[in-house]
C-alpha cells in the first residue's frame, strides 16, 4: 500500500547517505510527520500504519547502508529520540524512561520503538545526518555545523511531505594562515 512512499524514503536515504559521503556507522535521525506526507497538516491526522511502514524502512535501509537510525519524537515527548539501546550506550546518551505512542511521540517514533530488539530513548543527541520528512524541525539534533542537502532542482517529497535533508561537517578554525586537509 505504501509501495511508492517507502521507495522515496529509501532513494532519499541513500542519496544522503553518498552526497555527504557519510562513514560507516554514521548516525542518522529521522523526524516524520505522518500527517504530511499522507497529505494533511502536521500533528493532525496520524496514520500508525504508514509510520510503522516510514520506521520500518528507515531501519532497512540504514541497515543495508551501514547507518545507526535514530527516530526523533514529537514535541509531547520535548523531541526526545528513539534508537537501539546499544547506539544509546555507545554515544553514552542521557536515557530517558518512557515509551513513544502515536499520540504522544508520533507514529513513526512509536513504530521504530516497536521495531528496534532493544528500544532506548535519549533526550538529546548530536547526529552525523538528518532527514526531515514533513517539516518537523529536526535540525536540533545535528552536530555543528550542519550543511543543507538537496536531491537536484525539484522539491524533493515522501508522499505529499515536503523532505529536508543535512549532514554535519566539522568546523574550520584558525585563520588566514590556517591549512586544512583535503576530503
Amino acid at each position: 500500500m505504501y509501495e511508492e512512499i517507502t521507495k522515496q524514503l529509501a532513494e532519499c536515504l541513500t542519496y544522503l547517505k553518498n552526497a555527504a559521503s557519510l562513514r560507516s556507522g554514521a548516525v542518522v535521525v529521522m523526524g516524520c510527520s505522518t500527517s504530511e506526507v499522507a497529505g494533511g497538516h502536521i500533528g493532525h491526522n496520524s496514520v500508525p500504519e504508514l509510520g510503522d511502514a516510514l520506521a520500518k524502512t528507515m531501519i532497512d535501509t540504514c541497515r543495508a547502508l551501514n547507518l545507526q537510525p535514530v527516530f526523533q519524537c514529537c514535541e509531547h515527548l520535548n523531541r526526545a529520540l528513539v534508537m537501539e539501546q546499544s547506539t544509546l550506550d555507545q554515544l553514552r546518551l542521557t536515557q530517558v524512561n518512557v515509551m513513544p505512542v502515536p499520540k504522544a511521540g508520533g507514529s513513526v517514533g512509536a513504530a521504530a520503538y516497536k521495531r528496534f530488539a532493544q528500544p532506548a530513548v535519549a533526550v538529546a543527541i548530536q547526529a552525523d545526518a538528518a532527514i526531515d520528512v514533513g517539516d518537523t524541525l529536526v535540525g536540533m539534533h545535528l552536530r555543528p555545523v550542519a550543511v543543507p542537502l538537496r536531491m537536484g532542482e525539484g522539491e524533493t517529497k515522501v508522499g505529499s511531505a515536503h523532505v529536508v535533508m543535512a549532514y554535519s561537517r566539522l568546523p574550520y578554525i584558525g585563520g588566514a594562515r590556517a591549512q586544512y586537509p583535503e576530503k
